[in-house]
């Protein structure tokens, strides 16, 4: 019995930005469960569609730019006639720039809050009105990080976008709750993904940040899986506007 509320058979996820990192791997624990995939990407996601199909799952290649917000309803009507419904949204696209403040510029602001937190809110509400079209539950699984809570250095626009991706997550579930749609937050810690490879490569800060992380160790996308799944899955449906951090005791520090 309680296996079966972690199953995601016969259930389509939109998984967006899950080319490589955090995403292939969320993407690859979805379809471990039991679900199709439709993957949102710029760039061919190859390896992603490997892993998913080599589980018995579909996978439907969609190519978007996320940050044009006219495209978002097409993404999910071409779901939506690859597989015949949704079930799932993981807002996983995003992009950081690093820069100091005194220096930050308006487009690296703009490109970055659009993206991150414009196309959050946009492609939700395209997708919450499918399921609400479809009359069927619905979740939805936003990806904030430790910068949700924390401010961070030299990266103004991630945090200010990563921050209000947390309070819109809560927004969303107070207004959707009652029409059968979660939505909550996963925040990862430091994770071993392109987007930290200059700090990884920094010895100097590499240094900093494994010392106060108290499972000492960068974490992985597999780290994802579980917490994903369970956000996905009916063991959640009592889950409305929470942000689960998946950071190695970062916090807890």
């Amino acid at each position: 019995m309680m296996q079966t509320r972690f199953d995601l058979s016969g259930k389509v996820a939109i998984v967006t930005g899950c080319n490589t990192g955090l995403g292939q791997g969320m993407a690859a624990a979805l379809a471990q469960a039991g679900a199709d995939i439709a993957g949102v990407n710029v760039s061919a996601p190859t390896e992603t569609a490997e892993k998913v199909t080599v589980l018995g799952r579909r996978f439907h290649d969609i190519r978007a730019n996320l940050a044009d917000i006219a495209s978002l309803p097409s993404v999910v009507d071409e779901a939506c006639r690859a597989f015949g419904h949704i079930d799932i949204l993981v807002n996983n696209a995003g992009i950081i720039r690093r820069e100091d403040a005194l220096n930050f510029s308006e487009k690296d602001w703009d490109d970055v809050i659009n993206l991150n937190l414009k196309t959050v809110f946009f492609l939700s509400q395209a997708v919450a009105r499918r399921f609400i079209a479809q009359d069927t539950p619905g979740k939805i699984i936003n990806i904030g990080s430790m910068l949700s809570f924390q401010g961070g250095i030299r990266v103004p626009s991630y945090t200010a976008s990563k921050s209000g991706v947390v309070g819109l997550t809560r927004l969303l579930a107070c207004e959707w709750a009652s029409k059968r749609i979660n939505v909550n937050a996963i925040a990862p810690g430091y994770m071993a993904t392109d987007n930290t490879a200059a700090l990884r490569a920094d010895e100097q800060r590499n240094a900093e940040i494994l010392g106060r992380i108290p499972a000492n160790r960068w974490g992985l996308p597999e780290d994802l899986a579980g917490p994903v799944v369970f956000l996905a899955s009916p063991a959640s449906d009592y889950v409305n506007g929470f942000t689960l951090a998946v950071d190695g005791g970062w916090l807890a520090r």
